[in-house]
């Protein structure tokens, strides 16, 4: 009996041992699971949130340009693109094949399509054609039973009405390289695009907007259940540009097949009222991705549709840099109107002959009539007796051999040497045969059409330092653009030569003159070599420009102002290899300048 006591003695022991350490074991359990559900929650709450909801950056649509007079010349339209969720196709290749039968695909799209199938996973999107045009977006819907897992996606794309026409101030957009990306989460966005070139790059910042975010339920695999919120961010600013579509058009058009570049000056302002650059290109190549057929065909063309020659083109200024000298000379005191030079059609510097144009010479000028006939011989000797270093001055202050900065890209600050200049660059002294080479704006002197238009405008302007711009200046920032330290008598005197160049008997440029309601024209031809004429050549009778390869011709350069008697306009054209200056250049000049008069820009 004892016997049987103890041992339900020993069974109560050992049931209320297994009873206590499962009520510990319990306890420690609830004690833990208190820890994470209740002090612990918002913690494992956040994790799980994180797990379950994927936030994901939108796309805001681009802000548009506009030109001057509210032309969009720059937009946004709608994008239909096919895309692949690999997943949803059982077999990739049936899918691909069925789809190069309604949009074909080059082998080089194919392969990168197959690339991100290989390297994305399934479930993602893979794009296999954008810029689907609405009947093609309807061939492949039509299709769909056959397409498993495409799917047309609806988006925005860049687009430039005026294609090749603005190109070269717009530039264009395009896919984030490798070398684009920076802390931005919209750069991390498949198919996110920003300027690459042109104005659309230096105002990106603006045009972009800000992103906005969508947060969607996605299972464990990442797949979308549900959207949950979502905010669509702001769109990009607008950009209001001084260009003048109709302007701007007139420009391009007037080259024809010519290579060059043309830009036009509200003179009082620095507006930049149009800026072409001839060969152009069409940028809306560029948005998706230009192709290797397209980009060689542009590299390889010898006329550089690529390079925007408007600020980016060094050109010797030839004789369109007299104004420059002309007004530099009179400033010095070195001549005036009665300083008369002969021309007998050369001059000896040290043992080289300097020939004038005309061979036969001008006989006796003065400054006027000198820039009315473009005499070399003029200002090969004011050159000479004035000296470099105040050509450089006065040509610096009328806003040559310095960047610019409108905001485009390469441009180019061009040369306008200095003695210094030569010792630092050579290592050779300054001559008299440099000073008369730089007297007629060739020799080192270089500079581009941009640079040509600021001077002009400068100069019959009053001498105000304007600068050129692409965005309307306020009147607080007219009120403080500063007048330039030059007479105004000296002024009047350099434009009277001028309006001699196109109105005056026996002028340079009298086929372009015209007389629109009162309305005339003044400017400056120029004509450049682009080779060192031999003395062999010269003696046994130099080929006319024309029967030279293309390469080898003249540059023509013009620049001209509207009307004479109060300046709005002024225009700067350089033709490339164009021959002559008074015969190609000026006629262009004269119809963009009527073209701006019959517009009546303000």
């Amino acid at each position: 009996m004892n016997r049987n006591g103890e041992k339900n003695r020993v069974l109560i022991r050992r049931t209320f041992a297994v009873i206590f350490f499962n009520l510990l074991a319990f306890s420690v359990i609830f004690a833990r699971l208190y820890y994470l559900q209740v002090r612990e929650a918002d913690k494992y709450k956040m994790m799980s949130d994180e797990n379950r909801i994927s936030t994901r950056f939108l796309v805001p649509p681009r802000g548009l340009i506009y030109d001057r007079n509210g032309e969009v010349i720059a937009k946004n339209d709608q994008d239909f693109q096919a895309l692949l969720v690999a997943e949803q196709s059982p077999n990739i290749e049936k899918t691909l094949q069925t789809f190069k039968q309604i949009i074909p695909l080059s082998a080089e799209e194919e392969n990168k399509i197959l690339k991100n199938i290989k390297n994305r996973r399934r479930f993602i999107p893979i794009k296999l054609k954008d810029n689907l045009s609405w009947d093609e977006v309807s061939k492949i819907l039509l299709r769909a039973p056959d397409l498993p897992g495409v799917e047309i996606d609806e988006g925005l794309s860049r687009y430039y009405p005026y294609a090749d026409i603005y190109a070269h101030v717009l530039g264009y957009v395009g896919p984030i390289s490798d070398k684009d990306k920076k802390d931005n989460p919209l750069y991390m966005v498949p198919g996110f695009k920003i300027g690459k070139s042109g104005l659309e790059r230096y105002f990106d910042y603006k045009l972009q907007g800000k992103g906005g975010t969508i947060k969607l339920e996605v299972n464990a695999y990442g797949r979308v259940m549900n959207e949950i919120e979502r905010n669509s961010g702001e769109e990009g600013e607008s950009l209001h540009l001084t260009l003048d579509a109709r302007l701007q058009r007139a420009a391009y058009e007037a080259f024809g097949e010519e290579s060059g570049a043309a830009v036009v000056l509200n003179v009082k302002t620095g507006e930049i009222l149009a800026l072409v650059s001839t060969p152009s290109f069409d940028p809306n190549l560029f948005t998706n991705g230009i192709s290797y057929k397209h980009w060689n065909a542009l590299l390889n063309n010898e006329r550089t549709p690529l390079v925007n020659k408007a600020v980016s083109g060094q050109y010797s200024p030839g004789s369109t840099f007299k104004v420059v000298v002309a007004l530099a000379a009179l400033e010095a005191g070195v001549i005036d109107l009665n300083t008369r030079f002969t021309c007998s059609g050369g001059l000896d510097v040290g043992n080289i002959r300097f020939h004038c144009w005309r061979h036969s010479g001008h006989g006796s000028l003065n400054v006027v009539e000198a820039l009315k006939h473009s005499c070399d011989i003029f200002f090969y000797e004011t050159a000479m007796k004035l000296g470099i270093d105040k050509i450089h001055d006065m040509a610096v202050k009328l806003g040559m051999g310095n960047i610019l900065e409108v905001g485009l890209d390469n441009e180019k600050g061009g040369i306008i040497p200095t003695k210094s200049w030569k010792k630092a660059r050579y290592g050779t002294a300054w001559t008299y045969g440099d000073a008369a080479n730089a007297g007629i704006g060739q020799g080192y002197v270089l500079t581009t059409p941009l640079q040509l238009a600021t001077m002009l405008a400068r100069v019959v302007n009053g001498g105000y330092a304007v600068q050129p711009t692409f965005i309307k200046p306020t009147e607080k920032e007219l009120a403080k653009v500063k007048r330039l330290d030059i007479s105004t008598k000296n002024i009047e005197i350099v434009k009277r030569g001028m309006f001699e160049v196109v109105n005056g008997v026996g002028g340079t440029a009298g086929r372009a003159r015209f007389n629109i309601n009162g309305a005339m024209m003044g400017g400056k031809t120029g004509t450049t070599q682009v080779r060192r004429i031999s003395m062999k050549e010269r003696n046994s009778g130099i080929l006319r420009d024309e029967q030279l390869p293309w390469r080898l011709r003249n540059h023509a350069l013009f620049i001209g102002f509207t009307p004479v008697d109060n300046p709005r306009y002024a225009v700067a054209v350089v033709v490339e290899h164009g021959s002559s200056g008074s015969g190609v250049a000026a006629p262009i000049a004269s119809k963009i300048l009527q073209t701006a008069l019959t517009l009546d820009i303000k």
